[in-house]
C-alpha cells in the first residue's frame, strides 16, 4: 500500500529538492522507464518524447546495443574512473572517432577531455583561446546559450541566466546574430566594421563562439554565407573560431557536425550531450593542433573522459556513423517534420511560424503564454516537449533521430491538437 501511495508522487522532490529544479515542475510526473522514443511514468502511462533529454538522447532511450556494450565492459572489470590516464576505452574511442568522423571530413583535431558537461567544454575552450592568443575578450551573439557556469555565462545572452550569477559576468562582448537585425541586414558586416574601427570600443577578441543553430535561443539558424563570412573575419584577424556543437551536433542536423553544410573549419569544436550515445556524461574539446598550447595540468578535473561513456560513445559511432544511413534518415525525417509543422501552423494560427534544420525544429508561437498553453496541453495528452527563446515563445522539437514514422506522426498529432485547443 505504501508503494502504491508513493507511485507518481512528487512530494519528496517538492519538499527536499532545491527550488532550482525546472523540468520536474513542467512535467509533474515521476518517470520510471524508457525505450526508444517512449517514456513511462510510475503509473504505467506512456509519453512520446520530443525532448530527448535536451538533445542528450539523439539515439533514443536505452539503445540495446549501447547497453550490451556497457554491460560487457563492466563484466570484464574495465576501468571506470581514470582521471586522464591512458585507458583502452579512451584509445578505442579516439581512434574510432578519427577513422569514422574526422578523416572522412578532412578534419584534423586533437582531443581534450574535460569535465563531464557541455559547460565544462565551453570553459576549457575559452580559457585555451585566451592562452593561445594573449587576448581576453570573447565575442558571442544575441540569444546565444553556452552554459551557466561563470565563464560560460559571460558568453550566454539570456538575462534570466545572467541575473542568477549575483554579479555581472565579464569577458564577453555580444554582437547581433544572423538575422537579428532583419533579413536584409548582414550582421557579419557590422561585426567586421566594429573590429576594423579602433574607436568602436570593441577590442580584438581571443575568439568568436557561436552555435550554428541556437537551441535555447529559439531555433535561430545561421546561414552558410554568414558562417563563411565569420570564418574569413577570424582568419584575417587571427581570431579563433569556436563552434559550440553541444546541442546541434552528433547528427541532429543530419551531418555529424552542424557546420558541415557551410564548408567551414572551426579552430575549436565543442561536443557533449549525445556524444556518449545513451545519456552518460561525456564532454570533448576538439582543437586544431597548432592551438594546443596547454602545459601539463593547466586545465584539470576529477571526472575527465568518463570510461563507461567512452565505451557507449564508440558503440554509437560503430552503429550509426560507418555509413550515411542515419544522415539520410535524419534529412528525410526533417523534411516530414517541416511539412507537417507548416500545416499545423497554417491550419491553426496566422501568427505561428516554423524554422529549423534536420531534426531540430521550432514552432514560433509569438508569445510565451501561447507556447506555454500549447506545451501544457501536449503534455496532458502524452507528449513531452519544451519551450525555448528569449520569452519561451518557441516550441522546440527534438525527437530522437531514430524515431519511427508512426510514433513521430502520433507526436505531431498531439501537438496539432494542442495548438488547435489553445486557439
Amino acid at each position: 500500500m505504501l508503494q502504491e501511495n508513493r507511485s507518481n508522487s512528487l512530494s519528496a522532490f517538492e519538499t527536499l529538492e532545491s527550488n532550482v529544479r525546472s523540468y520536474s515542475r513542467f512535467f509533474p510526473v515521476v518517470f520510471k522507464k524508457a525505450a526508444g522514443a517512449i517514456l513511462e511514468d510510475e503509473t504505467g502511462r506512456e509519453f512520446i518524447d520530443f525532448l530527448s533529454g535536451a538533445a542528450v538522447l539523439n539515439y533514443g532511450h536505452n539503445d540495446p546495443y549501447f547497453l550490451s556494450e556497457a554491460i560487457d565492459y563492466l563484466q570484464t572489470k574495465g576501468i571506470i574512473h581514470a582521471l586522464d590516464m591512458a585507458t583502452s576505452a579512451k584509445r578505442e574511442f579516439i581512434e574510432y572517432f578519427v577513422a569514422t568522423i574526422l578523416r572522412p571530413r578532412g578534419l584534423t583535431y586533437k582531443f581534450q577531455f574535460c569535465g563531464p558537461t557541455g559547460a565544462n567544454a565551453v570553459e576549457a575552450a575559452l580559457k585555451l583561446a585566451r592562452k593561445a592568443t594573449g587576448r581576453h575578450s570573447i565575442i558571442s551573439f544575441t540569444n546565444g546559450y553556452h552554459g551557466v557556469s561563470l565563464g560560460a555565462l559571460a558568453v550566454t545572452g539570456n538575462r534570466h541566466y545572467r541575473g542568477a550569477a549575483g554579479f555581472p559576468p565579464t569577458g564577453g562582448v555580444f554582437m547581433p546574430y544572423d538575422g537579428y537585425s532583419g533579413a536584409d541586414n548582414d550582421t557579419s558586416d557590422y561585426l567586421a566594421r566594429v573590429l576594423a574601427d579602433s574607436s568602436s570600443g570593441v577590442d580584438l577578441p581571443a575568439a568568436i563562439i557561436l552555435e550554428t543553430i541556437q537551441g535555447e535561443g529559439g531555433i535561430n539558424l545561421a546561414s552558410k554565407e554568414w558562417l563563411q563570412s565569420l570564418e574569413r573575419l577570424c582568419r584575417k584577424n587571427d581570431i579563433l573560431l569556436i563552434v559550440d556543437d553541444i546541442q546541434a551536433g552528433c547528427g541532429r542536423t543530419g551531418s555529424f557536425f552542424s557546420f558541415e553544410f557551410a564548408g567551414i573549419s572551426p579552430d575549436i569544436v565543442l561536443l557533449s550531450k549525445s556524444l556518449s550515445g545513451c545519456g552518460l556524461p561525456l564532454s570533448l574539446v576538439l582543437l586544431k593542433p597548432e592551438f594546443d598550447v596547454w602545459q601539463p595540468g593547466d586545465h584539470s578535473g576529477t571526472f575527465r573522459g568518463n570510461s563507461l561513456a567512452l565505451v557507449t560513445a564508440t558503440a554509437a559511432l560503430r552503429k550509426y556513423w560507418t555509413d550515411e544511413k542515419l544522415s539520410a534518415r535524419v534529412t528525410e525525417t526533417g523534411r516530414v517534420m517541416n511539412e507537417r509543422l507548416w500545416k499545423i501552423a497554417q491550419n491553426n494560427r496566422d501568427s505561428l511560424s516554423v524554422r529549423g534544420r534536420g531534426m531540430m525544429w521550432g514552432l514560433d508561437c509569438g508569445t510565451g503564454g501561447v507556447a506555454e498553453n500549447i506545451a501544457h496541453k501536449a503534455f496532458e495528452d502524452g507528449l513531452v516537449i519544451e519551450r525555448c527563446g528569449a520569452e519561451d515563445h518557441v516550441i522546440k522539437l527534438l525527437p530522437p533521430l531514430t524515431i519511427d514514422e508512426q510514433t513521430l506522426q502520433r507526436g505531431l498529432d498531439i501537438l496539432d491538437k494542442a495548438v488547435h485547443a489553445s486557439g
